[in-house]
Formats: structure tokens, sequence, C-alpha cells
């Protein structure tokens, strides 16, 4: 007597997995995580925001949080590499290649910050929030890794065309980048503020970017 062939599982059913580790057809949700706490930190703070409100940003439980990053801590170390230092490192790439025409920095940082911000709306928000507010999560960050390299560009070119005749020598060099700051990620975070104050829905990054031009060629007294 022939036995019958006993039945066959379907892969999906039979297969184990550990929990919270996503399916191979599962969509990229390692990216989606990424997003969502960014999110929450632009709307909360990083202080005030847990893996459980990223989780439910993203859709997904905790123990998939656990499976890509380990714990928070690591969570958060992702996001500063894979969202917050390009967008850094997009407009300190564009210094470098500006020369040492004073025209030329000022226009590779603001229009490289104002790309920058067209690319991460987050951007400014995430600045105001966590570089200058005091206990600011990203501070060090920004003082340790990123202001000293781009401050020392800008301070030392500039003061190189102050003494050549080239810029106003009213100005300080020192001074100079946290205006350009001034004039570009404080109109982006401050945006909903005054588009209400001026009624002035209309004026976009391009303004932004437009008027700080305008307004530094005329202010540093650049001389060809």
């Amino acid at each position: 007597m022939t036995l019958p062939a006993s039945p066959r599982r379907s892969p999906a059913k039979g297969r184990k997995r550990a929990p919270g580790r996503p399916l191979a057809d599962a969509p990229d949700q390692r990216a989606v995580a990424l997003d969502a706490a960014l999110a929450c930190f632009v709307r909360q703070g990083i202080a005030a925001t847990s893996l459980r409100d990223i989780a439910r940003e993203a859709g997904v439980t905790p123990a998939l949080l656990h499976y890509y990053f380990g714990d928070r801590r690591q969570l958060l170390d992702a996001v500063v590499a894979e969202r917050v230092m390009p967008a850094f490192l997009s407009v300190r790439e564009r210094l470098a290649q500006a020369g040492d025409d004073v025209a030329d920095i000022v226009a590779a940082f603001v229009c490289g910050v104002t790309d920058a911000i067209a690319r991460h709306p987050w951007w400014p928000q995430l600045w105001v929030r966590e570089v200058l507010c005091e206990g600011g999560a990203l501070r060090d960050l920004l003082v340790q890794r990123i202001a000293p390299d781009i401050a020392r560009l800008l301070a030392g070119r500039f003061a190189a065309a102050q003494a050549a005749g080239r810029l106003n020598a009213d100005l300080d060099p020192r001074l100079l980048l946290p205006t350009l700051v001034g004039l570009t990620m404080f109109p982006a975070a401050g945006a909903p503020i005054w588009r209400q104050v001026f009624d002035a829905d209309d004026l976009g990054l391009d303004d932004v970017r437009g008027h700080a031009l305008a307004l530094l060629d005329r202010g540093l007294e650049l001389k060809p």
C-alpha cells in the first residue's frame, strides 16, 4: 500500500523569524523609521521623544526599531549620520568649490543653505530647537564637528579679502558666518510667523535667497 505524500507547507507559513524582524518583501521600514524619528524630533524635541513615539509615527512596533537600531541612542546616531550630516556637508562642499572671491563665497553659502533647506524642509526648525536653544541635543555636534571647519574656512577668506581692501574694513570676519546664518536659516525657520504677520504666503526660498544676496552685496561693500 502506498502512503499518501506528506502535505507541503508554504514557505511563508513555515518560515520563522525573530520577534520584530521584518519580512523580506517588506518596504524599506528602516528609512521610514528614520524619517519618523526626524519628524518627532522637529515637532517635540529629541529629549522628549521616546522609541514608542517614533514607532507610532512610523506605524511599526518598538521591537522593529530595536531590530534595526538596537536602542534609542543608536537610532539618534543613525538620524544624525544619514539625515542631518548630509545637509551640513552639502553646504561645506559648495563652499570648498567657491574659491577665494568673497562674492562667490557669500553666494555659495546662501545658495547652499537655501538649496539644502529645499531638499530638507525640517532643517531650520531642527537647527533652532536642537542647536541654538540651551541644552539642545545637537549643539555639541555643531561646535565640535561642523562649525570649526566652516568657521575657519570662511573667517580666513574674509580676513584675507579685508586685508586686500576687497571687503568693508568695519566688519569683523568672525561675525560674518553668524550673519550669513541669520539671513538664511532664521527666515526659513520663522517662515510660518512672518508669512502670517505680513500676509506673505507668496514669499518662498527663492525670495529669501535673492534678498540675502542683495543685502550682502551692498552691505559688504564688495569690490572687484
